[in-house]
């Protein structure tokens, strides 16, 4: 498949042009032109590279990719590592930010629902819109309980802030850092809310809103978007797609 071709579908599929984000979306390193073999991760750390220069890989897929907005555009140290040994190797980087994030079926937030069986009601008023999703647990069940299951289906056990006692019923959730939307989804009455990570003021706000949060990593919560989109490269334009997962506790 021609590299500009599989770009242009995936932006199409994810809605890229219609989302603001913090970096660019797409086909942010240029590769060979033809691309069968895709190795698709959470982010394109050297780990990932080396990995897809051993599988000779046509090209990389991943969530966090590079050119953050605020960061030295200056290509030198670790960045000038990672892009001469994607540059001397033509392998092509694709990276998908929040265009992923928000997908209603592909995206991270919706697989995770999908994960910890959560029935999804709707979204708050955040944007970009569908980054915060809501819903309903299939069964209510204890915030241990619930810490028990995100451990189990995640591979991770999170840390647990706030009223660990309650009966969980409703559930707000964003994948990745969005410890910053919890006060917004405590205010709308949701029991409980996940999300990848916490900050220091992260505790005060759960225990003074009596809402259960859990932080179940960020790397943890966004590994299956980034998988749905491969599989769906795989089924859709019959190309040779791996998944690879480098370790990350964070």
């Amino acid at each position: 498949m021609h590299h500009f071709e599989l770009e242009n579908a995936l932006n199409t599929l994810l809605n890229r042009d219609s989302i603001q984000d913090y970096c660019p979306n797409g086909l942010q390193i240029q590769g060979r032109r033809d691309v069968q073999k895709i190795i698709t991760g959470v982010t394109a750390s050297q780990a990932l590279i080396d990995t897809a220069i051993a599988q000779h890989a046509d090209a990389i897929l991943v969530h966090h990719g590079y050119f953050w907005k605020g960061e030295t555009p200056n290509i030198t140290h670790m960045k000038q590592a990672r892009i001469k040994a994607l540059l001397s190797h033509d392998i092509n980087l694709y990276a998908y930010h929040l265009p992923l994030d928000v997908h209603p079926e592909l995206g991270n937030n919706a697989q995770l629902a999908q994960l910890l069986d959560i029935n999804i009601t709707g979204y708050l008023p955040v944007k970009p819109h569908g980054v915060l999703m809501h819903g309903r647990l299939t069964a209510p069940m204890s915030a241990h309980a619930f810490a028990q299951l995100i451990d189990d289906q995640l591979d991770k056990a999170p840390i647990i802030l706030g009223d660990t006692n309650q009966t969980i019923d409703t559930v707000a959730w964003c994948t990745g850092g969005g410890q910053g939307y919890l006060e917004t989804a405590a205010q709308a009455g949701i029991d409980a809310f996940i999300t990848g990570e916490a900050s220091e003021q992260t505790t005060h706000i759960a225990n003074e809103y009596g809402v259960s949060f859990f932080a179940a990593g960020h790397h943890a919560t966004e590994r299956y978007g980034i998988k749905a989109l491969g599989e769906y490269c795989a089924r859709t334009f019959d190309l040779d797609v791996q998944f690879v997962d480098i370790n990350n506790p964070i």
